[in-house]
């Protein structure tokens, strides 16, 4: 989707500070966002779960007939499909085993408890922007006991001198690919290879928090066994570009995912079926994950369109963040209150039928918001000439002098 859910998941806790508005309450004002999203004809990504659930079941008969073979059983336990799912993941990282997760969180904080009873050091170095830092309610220090570092914070990824000079013993490195709430922005493979060394040289083991790691290939220029095999251990999402319903999975060598399987249980993460789950993200490994490196390179053309077509309107001050794309993924910048970008947005959906941006939000100063940009399947179709004349539109409704 377009915004990768910061459509809800980074509004206000009453969703003011992405509502059209008014005096609608805010589980109304959701109901219209989401309405006019997922009603549109043109759109850059796929928009919010919408139907009915008798409609996504059968759709998920559909698509997943072609992913696996559903005269089978379903899982009990974690056998089955989902076994059958954490082999095929292993097996795409690189990697020895895999364990299946119901969350990212519960996966990321299963791997570095596990890592820091093996080195004996509690502490994790990470960016004070990744996701158990910023969106997990403090659940490392607060569940698992494990207390963090940061070796910078400046909006991008650590460097490797930043890792070495870290004034503090650190056990894990965790290294966020992409780092999502910096734009998701990724270093270079060089700056990645020597960042893992430098953490080498201390003695600590490295964790990716890939929840997008799947997008990351063509950066890189290199596959995804080699990206993951840099790790000592790697999480990976199945809803985040791939489209699935839920889940995650922790790969890594043998015995260190044997030990998260046990930690899984005792976190609750060993559920009786899990088979709708693991089937959409069998299906998400066979659809969207051929199709990445398409999206990404799409989104620097859009993104170019996007700069194009703000600096011929006059906008005062804007940024399209990174000005070429690291991933299919990328952040805007606007000089106008959030709630007014976001109106203009629904309106445009519900007018126009074409869905450019979705909700904003204000994370720094007031009157300059950001909304992150995906493009996926339906945005390949756009040309540049069709993104600027979606952004003449939509600046019409910020602009209507």
């Amino acid at each position: 989707m377009s915004g990768d859910t910061v459509d809800e998941a980074h509004a206000g806790p009453d969703g003011s500070s992405a509502g059209p508005g008014g005096s609608a309450s805010p589980e109304e004002r959701r109901a219209r966002r989401a309405a006019a999203w997922n009603g549109a004809r043109r759109r850059l990504s796929e928009g919010l779960p919408a139907g009915t659930i008798a409609g996504r079941l059968a759709r998920l008969a559909e698509e997943g007939a072609a992913a696996y073979d559903l005269e089978r059983g379903p899982d009990l336990y974690g056998d089955g499909i989902v076994a059958d799912l954490e082999e095929r993941t292993a097996a795409l990282l690189g990697a020895e085993a895999a364990a299946f997760f119901p969350t990212g969180t519960m996966a990321q904080q299963v791997a570095l408890r596990c890592w820091a009873g093996r080195t004996g050091s509690p502490v994790v170095a990470l960016h004070p922007l990744s996701h158990p830092e910023r969106h997990e309610r403090g659940a490392l220090t607060h569940v698992s006991g494990v207390r963090t570092v940061h070796p910078t914070g400046a909006p991008r990824p650590p460097t490797a001198e930043e890792v070495r000079e870290l004034d503090e013993p650190f056990g894990t490195l965790l290294l966020e690919l992409p780092l999502r709430d910096a734009g998701f922005v990724l270093p270079t493979w060089d700056e990645l290879t020597e960042t893992v060394a430098a953490a080498r040289e201390r003695d600590a083991v490295v964790h990716f928090d890939g929840a997008r790691l799947w997008e990351c290939t063509a950066h890189f220029g290199r596959t995804l066994p080699e990206i993951a095999d840099l790790a000592d251990s790697v999480y990976v999402s199945f809803y985040k570009s791939l489209g699935g319903l839920s889940g995650a999975a922790l790969a890594g060598p043998e015995d260190f995912v044997e030990e998260a399987r046990a930690w899984r249980h005792r976190y609750g993460g060993q559920l009786f079926q899990q088979w709708p789950a693991a089937l959409a993200a069998l299906v998400g490994l066979e659809r969207e994950l051929p199709r990445l490196p398409e999206y990404a390179a799409h989104a620097k053309a859009v993104a170019g369109a996007l700069r194009e077509g703000l600096a011929e309107a006059g906008v005062p001050w804007f940024r399209v963040h990174p000005e070429e794309p690291h991933t299919h993924q990328f952040q805007v910048w606007l000089p106008y209150d959030a709630e007014v970008l976001t109106e203009a947005a629904v309106r445009q959906a519900e007018e126009d039928g074409t869905v450019l941006f979705r909700a904003w939000r204000e994370p720094g100063p007031p009157g300059l918001a950001m909304t992150e940009v995906t493009v996926a399947a339906p945005g390949l179709a756009w040309g540049p000439g069709d993104v600027r004349e979606a952004l003449s539109a939509f600046l019409a409704r910020v602009r209507p002098d």
